[in-house]
């Protein structure tokens, strides 16, 4: 499992670089917001089109194998950029083909990576392993940027890339030595009945159906906070586009990130997962509403804190219960349907609160989102959560 952790975290640190450098790069060639955008959606949309046959095909393939040639395929793409630029042959197109390149072998990464956590910690040790990767992954996003810029500023946006495919290189020597078992032989059968089984196991397990539902509404206010975080800093608090006490409220959400991967495992000892799940997305909807009405800084930023830790307990509880309860020859297709719904969530959330604010304001945006998401608590997948809920506490009793 350390081997496994080294190679997560060294590729988070050089991916946190490429996070920054790549629309840097990309505003410093084209000067348009617009291509900016059109990069922001291009790492996206793979996972859309790709999750559902590459949770298949995950499935089928040696997850060991799939996790090294995936992050090979990631130092290849990365690495061009700065080679391209060294030779005066970088292009705009080309920044497209990578950003799109790398998110598509990331959507394989992530299918072997949902089978290969439990082989290697068994299904015992799934919540405290997946704790501390979001620990870890939250560190890196309070670190990372500030690495990325510095480096940015000292060598290029491009060159500073070059960090980011050295680390996935590094990763995939850790991960080709990972001991992980052989991926069982099963029946062969065509890719579409593949995944009609993961969709199929995600609608008739009740608890897995009921906890990605609960999913859509916890990450569409997720979309709906992040996607009117700088109009929030803006019309609210009065800063500039440029303040750099923007960069105070990504850092309050990390905060309260990492604080939920610390507190999962504790919880889910004391507590059963539609417990955690159910109050988590309470928490969510009200802490929404006490965003939407806090119009001073100092304040704001313990609210969202709070806000982020309770969406992100949501969200990982969700993860921890697919994981424990899917056959090991589903992980891949189960984890990726469910993710892709939950990533689907994100841009609806983002589109509707923009288009809201747009109407009316920021505010009036985000509480109409916050009723959005209480009322998926009165809804019949939330009723069968706390139904099972009431039955494990008479049973506990």
């Amino acid at each position: 499992m350390s081997r496994y952790l080294t190679a997560r975290l060294i590729s988070w640190v050089g991916s946190s670089i490429t996070l920054v450098a790549l629309p840097v790069l990309l505003y410093q060639r084209t000067g348009s917001a617009a291509l900016s955008g059109l990069l922001a959606a291009l790492e996206a949309i793979p996972y859309l089109l790709l999750g559902l046959p590459a949770g298949a095909l995950a499935d089928r393939w040696n997850r060991r194998r799939t996790l090294a040639v995936t992050s090979w395929t990631s130092a290849l793409l990365i690495a061009s950029v700065p080679v391209a630029a060294t030779l005066g042959l970088l292009t705009t197109p080309q920044l497209f083909v990578v950003a799109a390149g790398a998110s598509a072998s990331f959507v394989f990464f992530d299918a072997a990576a949902f089978g290969a956590l439990p082989a290697l910690v068994g299904r015992g040790g799934i919540a405290k392993a997946t704790s501390t990767l979001m620990t870890l992954s939250t560190l890196v996003a309070l670190i990372g940027p500030a690495l990325a810029g510095a480096l940015i500023a000292a060598t290029g946006p491009s060159h500073a890339m070059s960090l980011d495919a050295l680390s996935y290189a590094a990763a995939a020597l850790l991960l080709s030595r990972l001991p992980l078992p052989a991926t069982a032989p099963g029946e062969k059968r065509n890719l579409r009945a593949e995944i009609g089984d993961g969709i199929r196991y995600i609608r008739t397990h009740p608890m897995i159906s009921s906890l990605t539902f609960l999913g859509i509404g916890n990450s569409l206010a997720e979309g709906a906070v992040l996607g009117l975080l700088v109009v929030v800093a803006v019309e609210r608090f009065g800063l500039s586009s440029g303040d750099g006490r923007i960069g105070l409220l990504f850092a309050s959400a990390a905060v309260g990130a990492m604080l939920a991967g610390l507190l999962l495992p504790r919880l889910r000892r004391r507590f059963s997962t539609p417990a955690i799940s159910l109050s988590g997305l309470t928490a969510v909807g009200l802490l929404l509403i006490a965003w939407a009405c806090t119009d001073r800084l100092p304040l704001a930023l313990p609210v969202l804190a709070c806000w982020q830790a309770a969406n992100t307990l949501v969200s990982l509880n969700g993860i921890i219960e697919r994981q424990e309860q899917t056959p090991d020859e589903l992980q891949g297709r189960v984890n990726t349907t469910a993710r892709m719904i939950a990533w689907g969530g994100q841009p609806a959330g983002a589109a509707l609160a923009g288009t809201l604010a747009e109407l009316t304001s920021a505010r009036t945006a985000l509480l109409l989102v916050a009723g959005t998401v209480l009322t998926t608590l009165t809804l019949p997948p939330a009723r069968r959560l706390a139904a099972q809920r009431r039955k494990e506490a008479v049973i506990g009793s």
